[in-house]
């Protein structure tokens, strides 16, 4: 694999130490020793930023860890990044500003950035929100320009009708809308099969419709149940009752990843990132790993043979 490839870096997200770098040390090493070629650094929850700006010190720290390892770097931001939050739409720019930067100074190429949510407004207010969106997509483009980045838009489902939430296809209009180079979209199949499990939709339909404008995939297996139960004393329960947002092992799940990855094809230099931690799945990052690299064959062999 290469940046000439559709999938050219196949890699697992990190699990965050809550601040504590020896956790994300040992997190990179695992990946890399596991022979992967990438990694997503789960950012949010390293203590890296405060009121919108870099902590200088922890910052270096970051950068002396991430250089020790010959991988190719992706950033998870905030998880509730969320650019239709108006009561805080600048503070949640200048968290990014602060995320495009620090993946400046990793040489990360994505940033990834969840889909826009709010309370269900009425009819009339979805488009508002969602030009919302595209205005401060749009306006991080142009810094994430700067720097070389790609701001990744992920895919997200909600938990009840009260929620609005964009479906797969309408995330990929909205990287499509803002119509720069460092906006794409983010596949979480996962997340996909859960949202058009709870609307009714068709979920292959769906990320077929996003994937033209895809450049970075999330792997991790379910059922696609949405959550028609929340309370759980361990994620083992959850497992067992295949209900949720599992971030399984793949195969784990129901998920027909040799059907879609024969079928769907993304933009180049695309990366395959498997949020399945080595925290709970540490005997099963290998496996997935393994199944992952035949995935991505299925994808850029078709690119060889056009």
């Amino acid at each position: 694999m290469n940046s000439a490839s559709t999938i050219s870096s196949v890699g697992f997200c990190t699990y965050t130490g809550d601040g504590n770098f020896d956790t994300l040390e040992g997190s990179l090493r695992t990946i890399s020793d596991l022979g992967a070629t990438a990694a997503e650094l789960s950012l949010y929850g390293e203590e890296l930023i405060s009121g919108g700006r870099i902590i200088p010190g922890r910052a270096e720290r970051l950068v002396e860890i991430t250089r020790k390892f010959d991988l190719r770097y992706s950033v998870h931001g905030q998880i509730v990044s969320n650019f239709m939050d108006s009561e805080h739409l600048n503070l949640q720019k200048a968290v990014v500003r602060a995320m495009l930067e620090l993946c400046n100074r990793v040489e990360a190429g994505i940033l990834v950035h969840h889909s826009g949510q709010a309370k269900m407004p009425a009819l009339t207010r979805i488009g508002e929100l969602d030009q919302m969106e595209r205005d401060a997509l749009a306006e991080m483009a142009e810094i994430a320009k700067g720097y070389g980045v790609r701001i990744a838009l992920e895919n997200i489902f909600a938990l009840s009708d009260a929620e609005y939430r964009q479906t797969p296809e309408k995330v990929g209009e909205t990287a499509k809308a803002v119509n720069s180079p460092n906006v794409c979209g983010l596949i979480d199949f996962s997340h996909a099969y859960i949202e058009c499990t709870r609307l009714g939709l068709n979920w292959r339909e769906q990320i077929r419709a996003m994937a033209p404008v895809t450049g970075h995939l999330h792997v991790h297996d379910s059922f696609g149940r949405p959550y028609s139960m929340t309370k759980f004393y361990h994620p083992a329960e959850a497992t067992a009752l295949g209900i949720g947002d599992l971030h399984l092992p793949i195969g784990w799940g129901d998920i027909p990843w040799e059907e879609i990855f024969s079928e769907l094809t993304f933009l180049p230099d695309t990366m395959l990132i498997m949020e399945i931690t080595g925290e709970r799945f540490a005997t099963e990052q290998a496996d997935s790993l393994a199944r992952a690299l035949k995935l991505v064959d299925l994808v850029n062999s078709r690119r060889l043979a056009a």
